[in-house]
């Protein structure tokens, strides 16, 4: 019998309702919450998960107010632009599209947010909060996976976690998110990356094994235990001539060969990518619900 396969879009439809709750209590009381979103240049990736969020933020009844600037925009005006969301009182939170132009330093856009406004919980200030401990705004992909978790009944208490790659955008934080003695955390987590040797010996000891190499066929089903449950983050093109579009998205993880003995996969796509933008969401939400003292 093979894996029960964890649906992403499921669970991510079932947040967004109880975010629309929350948004029509808090319209009752005039208050709108707003995402800024600056957009660099016409890359198509970029304009259309610009969009997708967009039409996310409509369908739950917020306020996006999008800026699309020119390739050759200057690091001064993106700053400008962030200066200016950052008091602006419509505005709840803060989204800069990556990657920018070679000619931005990312480092410096990112840090000129307004922490209470970063949802896309990335400003050091957060980072360092999370760390600790303290309540702050959770990167959108790694929150999303402990929610995938939780709604799914994986229980993470106790339980031995493998976060395979160490990007400051997955696999630290929910690394770091997993060890927190809290409430859907309090693993044991081991951290592997492309130093580790011999990675299926951690593998293979895993209860939870979270995935984001970005590279196909990281984890092979001879490299886990029976009963795992395994959360894949990867997206990668492989070509495949039986495709109109000439390829086709798979994870890191050998999905046909792995859920074969895993409990719980996610699979790709339709797994994590679906959780991101919604977790977005319920940061803007907690931003709106901050600033107005809610």
């Amino acid at each position: 019998m093979g894996a029960k396969v964890i649906d992403g879009k499921q669970i991510a439809a079932e947040i967004r309702e109880e975010l629309k709750v929350e948004v029509t209590g808090l319209r009752e009381r005039g208050i709108v919450p707003g995402l800024g979103v600056i957009l660099v240049g016409a890359d198509p990736a970029s304009e259309s998960y610009v969009k997708a969020k967009k039409r996310a933020c409509g369908n739950m009844g917020l306020f996006s107010d999008d800026h699309q600037l020119s390739a050759e925009a200057t690091q001064e005006d993106i700053l400008a632009l962030v200066d200016q969301m950052n008091h602006d009182p419509k505005i709840n939170g803060i989204w800069v599209q990556l990657p920018l132009p070679k000619h931005i330093d990312e480092a410096v856009v990112l840090l000129a947010i307004d922490p209470d406004k970063d949802v896309d919980g990335f400003h050091p200030i957060n980072l360092g909060k999370m760390i600790v401990g303290e309540e702050a705004f959770l990167p959108c992909t790694p929150n999303g996976i402990l929610q995938l978790l939780f709604r799914s009944g994986v229980k993470t208490s106790g339980a031995h976690v493998v976060v395979v790659g160490r990007s400051n955008i997955v696999g630290k934080p929910v690394a770091n998110m997993l060890l927190q003695k809290k409430e859907h955390a309090n693993a044991t987590v081991t951290l592997c990356h492309t130093g580790t040797k011999d990675l299926a010996h951690f593998t293979r000891q895993a209860d939870i094994i979270i995935v984001a190499a970005g590279r196909p066929n990281t984890v092979t089903a001879d490299m886990v235990k029976k009963g795992v449950v395994v959360i894949d983050v990867g997206v990668n093109r492989v070509e495949d001539a039986r495709h109109e579009r000439g390829y086709r998205l798979v994870g890191d993880v050998d999905f046909e060969a792995v859920k074969e003995k895993a409990a719980q996969i996610t699979p790709v796509p339709g797994g994590v990518g679906p959780m991101t933008i919604t977790m977005l969401l319920f940061n803007m939400v907690e931003s709106a619900k901050r600033a107005n003292q809610v």
